[in-house]
């Protein structure tokens, strides 16, 4: 008994990167709730600066972000984020005891007054930087993890390589001014979040306001981070300063719920850098608020399915979108839908297949994942047919359009 060949499969037509003409109206409407007018541009008198919603992963302003500059002790953050990551391994701990070197003695600028015969503990090291912005305690760290400073600087440069700090470059522990220490407002304020974000256990050390070591300078052992006490709750991280860098400061504050992080560079006295921090802050707080524009499993369009069991399917957010956004009315977002189409059946229920990019004005465009509302199994015999209709249609007009 003779048996017909199978069916070759119905071709499915080029994918194209399909624009969702129209979406859903109860998201229009709600889009329409929601008219945020362009942030007031902010006018720092930073040379350089970054602003950084952590909450919302939003970056609020930048201004020569990604210009390596000299970063002063504010790159003492990266040595501080090496130690960090050696207690998180348990490479070391918080009680170790540290040897002090002629070398590290040697140092001057801000140091914890640190001799030869002291071996401080791993958390008088993280005070002395932190609060004290001690040079010496830093050749400390980087000698006690890597034998030398030398070292430590090469892996400090292989770890920001790593972690996508691709404007940052070290030659010393400190931020000894060198030609190779350079860092960019935003290497500082991607370091600054991942400290907070990846080591709660010790970040606490950042809101030290005093640290008294060994009673060797009753006057050094103030915090130099003037965001501490000016009641914006602020809770790090570090100032720096030096004459070919200027006063800069990284800083961080939560309100409401709402985490920021900035980062400036350039100023021309103590002054003026905590005027200009605290300025920025009260902004970046009071301008902007954070709204949900959808919620999880909303539809927000449509999109074609080949070779399905239903010839379309809705796409929804897998969670709720919250955005941040300007605190007055004036502007209007607004919202398209990208995807490969038609989508190609089978596919599960929750599987990704379109992005929503919505564009506020005067901010990045923000990019959210969409998801299929419902499962679409192969079709049958009646799903093959209206495909190769769809396809020799296709054809047909391409010819007559030819």
């Amino acid at each position: 008994m003779s048996m017909s060949p199978p069916r070759p499969p119905v071709p499915a037509p080029a994918a194209l990167a399909t624009r969702a003409a129209t979406l859903c109206a109860l998201f229009v409407l709600a889009l329409a709730g929601f008219l945020p007018r362009p942030a007031a541009a902010f006018e720092t008198r930073a040379g350089a600066a970054w602003v950084y919603d952590m909450t919302t992963d939003t970056v609020l302003l930048e201004k020569n972000a990604h210009e390596r500059l000299p970063p002063a002790s504010m790159s003492k953050l990266m040595t501080i984020n090496m130690l960090f990551e050696a207690l998180k391994d348990g490479r070391v701990s918080l009680d170790d005891r540290f040897a002090v070197s002629s070398r590290a003695k040697a140092l001057t600028g801000s140091t914890m007054f640190l001799n030869e015969t002291d071996r401080p503990t791993v958390e008088d090291l993280i005070k002395g930087i932190v609060v004290l912005s001690g040079n010496d305690a830093c050749v400390v760290v980087a000698e006690g993890l890597a034998g030398t400073e030398e070292e430590f600087a090469r892996k400090m440069n292989d770890r920001a390589r790593a972690l996508g700090m691709s404007d940052s470059t070290f030659a010393n522990a400190s931020g000894w001014p060198h030609p190779n220490q350079r860092m960019s407002m935003h290497d500082l304020g991607i370091l600054a979040a991942r400290l907070i974000r990846e080591f709660p256990e010790y970040y606490g050390y950042f809101a030290l306001s005093e640290f008294p070591w060994d009673g060797r300078a009753p006057a050094n052992r103030f915090n130099r981070n003037p965001l501490l006490a000016m009641g914006i709750d602020a809770d790090g991280l570090k100032t720096g300063h030096t004459a070919e860098a200027g006063y800069g400061i990284v800083g961080s504050a939560v309100q409401d719920g709402r985490r920021i992080v900035f980062v400036l560079s350039g100023m021309t006295s103590e002054k003026e850098r905590a005027d200009e921090a605290e300025r920025i802050a009260n902004w970046a707080f009071r301008e902007f608020v954070r709204k949900t524009v959808a919620t999880r499993g909303t539809r927000i369009a449509e999109a074609e399915v080949w070779m399905g069991s239903q010839t379309r399917v809705g796409l929804v957010p897998a969670e709720d979108v919250t955005l941040l956004l300007p605190s007055l009315a004036q502007g209007a977002l607004t919202a398209e839908v990208v995807y490969s189409g038609p989508l190609q059946a089978p596919f599960e229920q929750g599987a990704p297949m379109a992005e929503m990019i919505i564009t506020v004005p005067d901010m990045a465009p923000v990019t959210v994942a969409l998801v299929a509302e419902a499962a679409v199994p192969h079709g049958g015999l009646i799903a093959r047919m209206r495909s190769a209709f769809q396809v020799l249609s296709a054809r047909v007009l391409a010819e007559m359009a030819g």
